[in-house]
């Protein structure tokens, strides 16, 4: 449609325009020029009676500035990108590898378990303590993130958009999608109030212990928003962004192994030239396993479009106009498969992010965290989870398909996320030491 409208055009859905951005140059513009214009978020009727409006993801005005600027200032406070949080993922990543190990080289599915490191490392920036992988309430919460997940961009879904005050009068297809937000409210509402009989705020160590001593600080302040209901929301925020794309992100990483042999064998080539204990703190040494990582998020873009903007003002995007008010969809494939920036954009090449030396190259084109003013706060988190669990992995074990299996799907099951269908592999030891 792009090639047909240009870059920047109009789609409608039912009576509602929705602009979409397509390419590098039109997102450019629209994310970074005019960043603040761009900085809103559309609340659909679903995600409204969900959020309220409250948190990060989906608020928006003087709500969403303080609590973005919370969240920002608390991940720093908390070690992201420090040795703190690593010490966590290295950490989960011997668990992973441990169970791993137990399968002997017999044919698993390593989703779940990618998917309970994944959340515990969230459970222990937020709750300050991870969770055993039979934990009752750890299992419920990661049903409870899957089933949201999957709602999104569901049928289901788009006709509560489309049609709610008639859902509302028929609510069976949507008492799950409920019933999982009460659960992740549910489970924040205990932690929240372990934390205080705990009395831990003043010397704090995770999330809800720096969020209920701001709290504190602020309740004199009118024009404060922290309170118990943005705090649930935020807990929320950071599961449901947090979970789901890095551990379907990881998952195409193991299947991509799988299916380019050769690839497998340079990376773990590289892994054991450099240090012992690897960890994103090492990723000068292994440019080439960090770039394989970027390039997995490209070539296997979890997201089917980039998250909806609102326009908060008239705009002018590459001569074309867009009213305050409009949704902006981000198509953010455009920029992955455009073969004026990428070499070869329709193979897996990790070298397009490598320069001519063989360095690593952060591209601004890798737009799939957003950019300007709404960029994606766990941003480094993602990186820190997919480099070091991804690398220990591949340290300890080369996956294979199981023994009869010619060849696995490496198509993306269709949704608003994009993972993989469900597969198999066997992770054979490299070493008598795994």
């Amino acid at each position: 449609m792009a090639k047909k409208h240009g870059n920047v055009f109009t789609l409608w859905g039912g009576t509602q325009p929705v602009i979409v951005l397509s390419g590098l140059e039109s997102i450019k513009e629209a994310l970074i020029k005019h960043s603040e214009i761009f900085a809103g978020r559309p609340l659909t009727p679903f995600f409204e009676d969900v959020t309220k409006g409250k948190g990060i993801l989906f608020s928006n005005g003087h709500t969403w500035k303080q609590q973005r600027k919370f969240g920002i200032v608390t991940m720093r406070r908390l070690g992201l990108g420090k040795k703190g949080v690593q010490s966590q993922l290295e950490n989960e990543a011997l668990q992973l590898v441990e169970i791993f190990a137990h399968a002997k080289g017999q044919p698993i599915d390593p989703s779940l378990s990618i998917i309970n490191s994944v959340c515990n490392v969230v459970c222990a920036l937020v709750f300050g303590h991870r969770y055993t992988v039979d934990d009752e309430e750890f299992l419920n919460l990661i049903k409870a993130i899957d089933y949201i997940i999957r709602f999104g961009g569901s049928f289901f879904n788009l006709m509560y958009e489309g049609f709610p005050w008639l859902m509302k009068h028929i609510p069976w297809p949507y008492k799950q999608a409920f019933a999982s937000v009460d659960v992740m409210r549910s489970l924040a509402r205990k932690e929240t109030e372990r934390h205080r009989a705990e009395q831990t705020m003043h010397e704090p160590q995770d999330f809800i212990d720096y969020y209920l001593l701001q709290m504190e600080k602020s309740k004199k302040d009118p024009t404060s928003t922290y309170n118990e209901e943005n705090l649930f929301q935020c807990i929320s925020d950071l599961f449901i962004a947090g979970t789901d794309t890095t551990s379907k992100t990881l998952q195409w990483a193991l299947l991509l192994m799988v299916t380019h042999p050769d690839i497998q064998e340079k990376v773990q080539k590289e892994l054991d030239d450099a240090s012992q204990a690897i960890g994103y703190q090492d990723r000068k040494k292994i440019p080439y396993t960090f770039a394989l990582i970027h390039e997995v998020m490209r070539y296997k873009c979890i997201l089917l479009v980039g998250n909806f903007r609102l326009s908060l003002q008239d705009v002018t995007i590459l001569g074309s106009f867009i009213p305050k008010g409009s949704i902006i969809v981000l198509d953010i494939h455009s920029v992955f498969s455009d073969p004026k920036i990428w070499e070869t954009p329709e193979k897996f090449n990790p070298s397009h992010f490598l320069d001519k030396d063989g360095k690593f190259v952060d591209r601004e084109e890798l737009v799939l965290f957003g950019a300007g003013s709404r960029v994606c706060i766990g941003k480094e988190l993602a990186k820190m989870e997919l480099i070091t669990l991804f690398s220990n992995l591949l340290r300890a074990f080369t996956f294979k398909l199981p023994e009869g299996v010619k060849e696995v799907s490496t198509k993306p099951v269709l949704g608003f996320i994009l993972p993989p269908h469900r597969y198999k592999l066997c992770a054979i030891p490299r070493n008598s030491e795994t």
